[in-house]
């Protein structure tokens, strides 16, 4: 203001500026001066990201900026920018964020590799929990459902519920429904046909006990265990709409896998061996998964209480690993007959089933007897053999057949028996 008033007593008297005038001029020179002093970033018309300074040229001094970094929302670029200047990021998409630094090192989050596809209530949780101690297997801790209830979601949606993994680590989810489903081998095959998957199966009529009591806990006035698995029990007719009866038919549903996998893609744990040797059936698993065998017998003791294995106290833990209270539950009791009408019902199935994961050489020359566990098939060889086969290979044995206890069945004169004692033993 001083310079205009200067300015202004230079003119003569008759052009002398008012105080009005003075006043505005001042403004404008003002304004002048500061756009002169702190020239604004330009950007083009249109363009919908806040302007940003470039980076200085290597050599030019840097100048200090309070202002917060630029960063350019999802999908927009500065269109004064182009692939040139990005260097060699610019096939990049720009829609992408770059993970963080500090999740480098733990890798990325990838489609599984592997997948427990079955069955409920056969030991899902149990498999899931031991293998993961291995240092090269990082699982999803919840069901996904996604190949059977949310397919809709896209496999991104998918991936985003992986854990981050390694490039020489396993990625895992278990969903137990997925067996059963007719869908989902499809699928997964379409996802990726090189896929493992691991069907965890049990004695299907302990199975169906299994289901029914965990229902039952949750629904207390369900319908008896007989009425929903019998359509007619006195004529022995079962209902195969029930889906506690269904699951159990393991030998229809491994058809419809067999037509989208190969056999030797498919690795199948025992239920009844995984509580009686979990050390075993984890070693076939790493064998499978193609993973050194970390997880041993020292990472096991059976829990008594609970009745079936759990996991040691970890270094870095208190107190050891046990499966929930929802697992071990006292199952239901069911009426006898009723059981052995459901072991005459699953039988054949069982004895498919077996049929289909073992090579056809094995039956050669052989009669089945008895088929109450799908992984233990027993059967008499020339009369004189006794052959107890499961799913982790074959065991042949002499023994007299009048003194061979198998499944509950007793060999005598060459034609099975019923026995009091039931299991597989010797007398």
């Amino acid at each position: 203001m001083a310079c205009v008033l200067l300015f202004s007593r230079t003119l003569p008297a008759s052009h002398r500026l008012t105080r009005t005038s003075v006043c505005l001029l001042s403004l404008l020179l003002s304004c002048l001066c500061y756009w002169a002093l702190f020239p604004a970033d330009t950007q083009k018309s249109g363009d919908p990201t806040p302007s940003c300074r470039r980076a200085p040229a290597n050599g030019a001094k840097r100048r200090i900026h309070k202002s917060p970094p630029c960063v350019w929302p999802l999908g927009a670029r500065p269109s004064g920018i182009d692939a040139s200047d990005r260097g060699p990021a610019a096939s990049l998409r720009v829609d992408t964020p770059s993970p963080p630094m500090g999740n480098l090192k733990l890798g990325n989050k990838k489609l599984p590799n592997a997948i427990i596809v079955g069955v409920k209530k056969g030991g899902t949780r149990a498999v899931l929990e031991f293998i993961r101690i291995h240092p090269d297997v990082r699982a999803a801790g919840t069901e996904t459902h996604f190949f059977d209830r949310n397919y809709d979601r896209g496999l991104e949606w998918y991936r985003d519920l992986m854990p981050r993994t390694l490039e020489s680590q396993l990625t895992m989810e278990k969903t137990p429904s997925y067996f059963v489903t007719k869908e989902t081998p499809r699928r997964i095959s379409a996802m990726s046909a090189d896929t493992k998957l691991i069907a965890v199966v049990r004695d299907p009529v302990t199975r169906a006990i299994s289901d029914y009591t965990q229902t039952l806990s949750k629904t207390p006035d369900l319908a008896s265990f007989q009425d929903l698995a019998f359509r007619n029990q006195s004529l022995g007719i079962v209902d195969t709409s029930w889906n506690a009866i269904r699951i159990g038919l393991y030998a229809l549903h491994l058809e419809n896998w067999l037509r989208h996998f190969p056999l030797a893609q498919i690795h199948f744990v025992s239920g009844e061996r995984l509580i009686a040797d979990p050390a075993g059936e984890l070693a076939r698993l790493q064998d499978f998964l193609g993973l050194k065998r970390i997880v041993t017998d020292k990472h096991f003791y059976f829990n008594r209480t609970k009745g079936f294995p759990c996991l040691k106290k970890p270094e870095s833990s208190g107190s050891p690993r046990c499966l929930g209270k929802s697992k071990g539950r006292t199952h239901v009791q069911i009426d006898r007959d009723a059981v052995e009408q459901l072991r005459d019902f699953y039988r054949p199935y069982n004895v498919k089933f077996y049929e289909m994961i073992r090579p056809p050489a094995v039956f050669t020359s052989v009669a089945v007897v008895a088929a109450e566990n799908p992984f233990e098939v027993y059967c008499v060889l020339r009369g004189e053999l006794c052959a107890s086969a499961w799913a982790g290979g074959i065991t042949s044995q002499r023994r007299s057949r009048e003194h061979l206890v198998v499944a509950g069945y007793q060999i005598q004169s060459g034609t099975p028996r019923r026995s009091e004692k039931f299991g597989f033993g010797y007398t």
